[in-house]
């Protein structure tokens, strides 16, 4: 019996397809649609049917997407969204992931799309003024960025006592000191990789949110008698909350003297080492054992694409080593290669969590060979400047509070009524009117006990005129609050 599998679209229809998907894409890029809850009944009934039975076909699936999904979609490429260090992709990262889910969906093979993936990471560490020992492995994000890099300084550690720690697993307690500012992920690493999330030591900041060097010191100083296993000391290029760097030359100096891995996480913050008036900032990472960053953050590739460099990228695969399998290494030549499938070519799945694994590599590539270094630093600069901005601003006017002087492109702020008991709940309010109104949407944090409004300008289509709006409408939104007070 002959039956007809109404499978997927043929081949040569995709050309045309994605026309027809572009069209609906630069629709949602004007930005124009309203918040897709004002409307959630009417796209869930739509979306959400029975199990099919018999499929509707490629052309009934793409008039779905345009009129179902891409008009009810996320806020988060817009460019007054300022609320995570989350954005959108830029149309280069785009056209380079599509490129690579089309014609290389396996970061394996001597082929032009694989090629890339160590180009790239060159081109990122050259690009971020990373040691030139520093080599780096891309992953999902910075959760992952940060597994993978204390597990390297979990395997350096344990293998100067004479353990393996990837073969044989660990029997003494861990200690990771990090700053009370880090993000949680570090916390998370350590719980995934045995050491359990009490291990990390958070180390004080100041009013800054910088970590404080005297206090590791002093964290250090308390462990000296302890049988724990010190693993690493955590920085911050740039804290979530309020972009704040530590003093990374001083930590990395007290990480030598002391014999620990020192990683610096750079999720968000490294880029902004392309601003000349942070640079000096960042002189501490020449001691960095590892860094992780994001791409898909500041630099704007779609989100799933992060990295981490080490100093040391064999200790990587004596960490992440899966060995061997016979499906694997046995199905590539060992004579020279004449074909693109007659190796792996770089074993990245031995050096990280991952073995299937998309090619990140050309959208590094793309992002980079677009706009070059130069378009990278005006990006940040701008980003920077108007978080600068935005303090001025706030300092200046009457209604307004600085709460933090801004390091990078987050400034948290506030707005001020001395006739006002309780400016938490009146910046809260604020807040939720700024998202409700769907144009500026920062997001906020607490400094100091204070709620703040915290943008954090990231997007490659986030402009200056974002700056100011943001601070008009929060300054309208306020005063219209405070009256109804």
């Amino acid at each position: 019996m002959n039956v007809k599998l109404n499978d997927s679209a043929d081949c040569s229809e995709l050309g045309d397809l994605l026309a027809q998907l572009a069209e609906g894409l630069d629709d949602y890029l004007t930005f124009t649609d309203e918040d897709a809850m004002l409307k959630s009944e009417s796209w869930r009934t739509a979306l959400g049917q029975p199990l099919p039975e018999a499929g509707a076909g490629i052309q009934q699936l793409l008039a779905e997407i345009r009129e179902h999904l891409l008009p009810n979609a996320s806020p988060v490429p817009k460019p007054g969204f300022s609320a995570f260090i989350t954005t959108g992709a830029s149309s280069a990262a785009i056209l380079a992931a599509l490129s690579a889910h089309v014609a290389a969906p396996q970061r394996f093979g001597l082929n032009a799309f694989n090629y890339l993936e160590n180009l790239s990471l060159e081109w990122l560490a050259e690009l971020l003024e990373l040691a030139p020992t520093m080599q780096g492995v891309y992953c999902s994000g910075g959760s992952i960025a940060n597994i993978v890099a204390m597990g390297a300084a979990r395997q350096a550690a344990f293998e100067r006592l004479g353990v393996d720690p990837a073969r044989d697993g660990i029997s003494s307690p861990c200690r990771v000191f990090a700053s009370a500012a880090a993000h949680r992920t570090i916390h998370r690493a350590a719980a995934v990789l045995g050491m359990g999330r009490a291990s990390v030591v958070p180390i004080a900041v100041d009013a800054s949110g910088r970590m404080r060097p005297d206090d590791l010191l002093r964290r250090l100083a308390g462990q000296a008698d302890s049988e724990a296993v010190n693993i690493a000391i955590v920085a911050n290029a740039g804290s979530t909350d309020t972009g704040a760097i530590d003093p990374l030359e001083e930590i990395g100096l007290i990480a030598k003297q002391h014999d620990i891995w020192f990683h610096v996480d750079g999720a968000y913050g490294l880029p902004g080492i392309l601003d000349p008036v942070c640079k000096p900032l960042y002189k501490g990472m020449r001691h960095a054992d590892s860094t992780s960053v994001d791409p898909h953050k500041w630099l704007g590739a779609p989100v799933g694409v992060g990295a981490t460099f080490v100093r040391d990228p064999d200790i990587l695969q004596r960490a992440f080593t899966q060995e061997t399998a016979d499906y694997l290494e046995g199905s590539f030549s060992q004579d020279q290669a004449r074909h693109s499938m007659d190796s792996f070519g770089i074993p990245y799945h031995n050096f990280g969590l991952e073995l299937s694994a998309p090619s990140r590599g050309v959208i590094v590539w793309a992002i980079i060979r677009e706009i070059g270094r130069k378009g990278l630093a005006q990006r940040v600069i701008r980003h920077n400047a108007m978080a600068r901005h935005i303090a001025d601003r706030a300092t200046a006017d009457r209604h307004l509070e600085l709460v933090l002087e801004p390091v990078l492109s987050i400034c948290c702020f506030r707005y001020h009524d001395a006739g006002i008991a309780d400016l938490n709940d009146l910046n809260r309010r604020i807040h939720r009117e700024l998202v409700y109104r769907g144009v500026n949407m920062p997001s906020t944090t607490t400094v100091h006990d204070k709620l703040v409004i915290r943008p954090c300008f990231i997007g490659a289509r986030t402009q200056w005129a974002q700056a100011d709006a943001l601070v008009d409408e929060v300054i309208e939104i306020g005063r219209h609050l405070s009256n109804n007070i």
